[in-house]
C-alpha cells in the first residue's frame, strides 16, 4: 500500500448502479412549503367565504320568511289603507288595520331620542379624543362600554319604576309611560354606540393633522372643530345613523316605557305604541295564520325595510364623505 493510499480519507458509500441519490435542496424545500402556504390560503379565503355566503343566506332566508308570512296582508286590506291608515284595532269586528300611528310613534321617538343622543355622544366622544387627561379616558372610556352591554329589559325596567314616575311627579302628567321616557331610555341605549365608533373616528385621524393646524396658530378647539372633526365626520356620520337605526328598531324598552297606546301622539307626553313594541306585545295573542298574525308580519316588512334604508343610508353617507376626503 502506498503511503498516498494509506492517508487517503475513507471512500463515501457507493450507491448502486442505475440509482443516482436524491437530496432535498434549499429549492425544493422552499418549493414545497409555498406549497403548503397556498393550500393554507385557499383554505383560509374559501372558509371565510362560506362563512360570509351563509350569512347572506340568512339575511335571505329571514326576507323571504317575512315576505311569504305578510303578504296575505294585502289580500284583506291595501297597500294604501295598510300604510296610510290611523286605525289599528286588528281584533275588532270588522278589524282595522291601519299602522301610521305605529310609524308615526317609531319615527317621533326615534326622532326625539336622537336630539339628545347624538349631541351627547359626539362631544363625549370628542372629549375622550382630543381633551380628557388619560387617567380620566382609562375609567371613563370602559364605562360607557359597560353601558352598550346592559339588557334593554334592565334599562326598561328602570325607565319604568324610576324614570316613568319622575316625569309624573315632575310635569304633572296623568302617566309617565310616554314618549318622552322613552325617548330618554332610547337616548340612553344609543349614547355608547354614537360615542364608542365616533372615538374610533376621530382617534383615526392622523396626529399630523393636529401638529400643522396647532403649528400654522389655531388654537385647540380651532383645531377641533375644523379639522379633526370634519377629517372624521365620515365615520362620526355612520355613528349617528347606527345610533338611530338601533333606536327605530327598539323593543324591549319602548314596549315597556311608551305607554303602548295605539295612536299618533300630539304632545311629547302621549303614550305610542312604535312597530317593534307591537309586534312583541301583540303576537303571542295572534290566532296562527290569521289576518292579524299576517298584519303583525306586514308591521314587520315594513320595520325591516326602515332599518335597511337607515343602514343604506349610513354607507352612502360615509363612501361620501370618505371620497370628498
Amino acid at each position: 500500500m502506498t503511503h498516498s493510499e494509506s492517508t487517503a480519507a475513507p471512500h463515501a458509500p457507493v450507491s448502486p448502479p442505475g440509482r443516482v441519490p436524491r437530496e432535498t435542496t434549499a429549492p425544493e424545500r422552499g418549493s414545497l412549503t409555498g406549497r403548503r402556504t397556498a393550500v393554507g390560503e385557499w383554505v383560509a379565503e374559501s372558509s371565510l367565504l362560506i362563512i360570509s355566503l351563509i350569512s347572506i343566506l340568512i339575511l335571505g332566508l329571514i326576507m323571504l320568511f317575512l315576505i311569504l308570512e305578510g303578504s296575505p296582508t294585502f289580500s284583506f286590506v291595501s297597500v294604501r289603507e295598510f300604510i296610510g291608515g290611523v286605525l289599528w284595532y286588528p281584533t275588532d269586528e270588522p278589524p282595522a288595520f291601519g299602522i301610521l300611528a305605529l310609524i308615526v310613534g317609531s319615527f317621533a321617538v326615534t326622532l326625539l331620542s336622537s336630539l339628545i343622543s347624538v349631541p351627547s355622544g359626539v362631544m363625549t366622544a370628542i372629549y375622550l379624543s382630543e381633551l380628557a387627561p388619560p387617567k380620566v379616558a382609562e375609567w371613563l372610556k370602559p364605562a360607557i362600554e359597560l353601558l352598550a352591554s346592559l339588557p334593554s329589559v334592565v334599562i326598561g325596567f328602570f325607565g319604568m319604576v324610576a324614570v316613568a314616575p319622575l316625569m309624573q311627579n315632575l310635569f304633572d302628567i296623568p302617566t309617565g309611560l310616554n314618549m318622552f321616557t322613552a325617548s330618554i331610555m332610547l337616548a340612553f341605549m344609543s349614547i355608547p354606540t354614537i360615542c364608542t365608533i365616533s372615538e374610533d373616528a376621530l382617534r383615526s385621524v392622523p396626529v399630523t393633522y393636529r401638529e400643522a393646524s396647532l403649528a400654522l396658530g389655531a388654537t385647540p378647539f380651532e383645531t377641533i372643530s375644523r379639522v379633526t372633526v370634519p377629517a372624521a365626520l365620515s365615520g362620526i356620520t355612520t355613528a349617528i345613523i347606527l345610533g338611530m337605526s338601533r333606536a327605530i328598531g327598539e323593543t324591549m324598552v319602548v314596549l315597556m316605557v311608551a305607554g303602548g297606546a295605539a295612536m299618533v301622539p300630539e304632545s311629547l307626553f302621549d303614550p305610542i305604541r312604535p312597530m317593534p313594541a307591537s309586534i312583541a306585545a301583540e303576537m303571542g295573542e295572534a290566532p296562527f295564520r290569521g289576518d292579524h298574525y299576517h298584519a303583525l308580519f306586514a308591521t314587520g316588512i315594513t320595520l325591516f325595510l326602515f332599518t335597511i334604508v337607515f343602514n343604506v343610508l349610513a354607507m352612502a353617507v360615509s363612501r361620501k364623505y370618505r371620497l370628498k376626503g
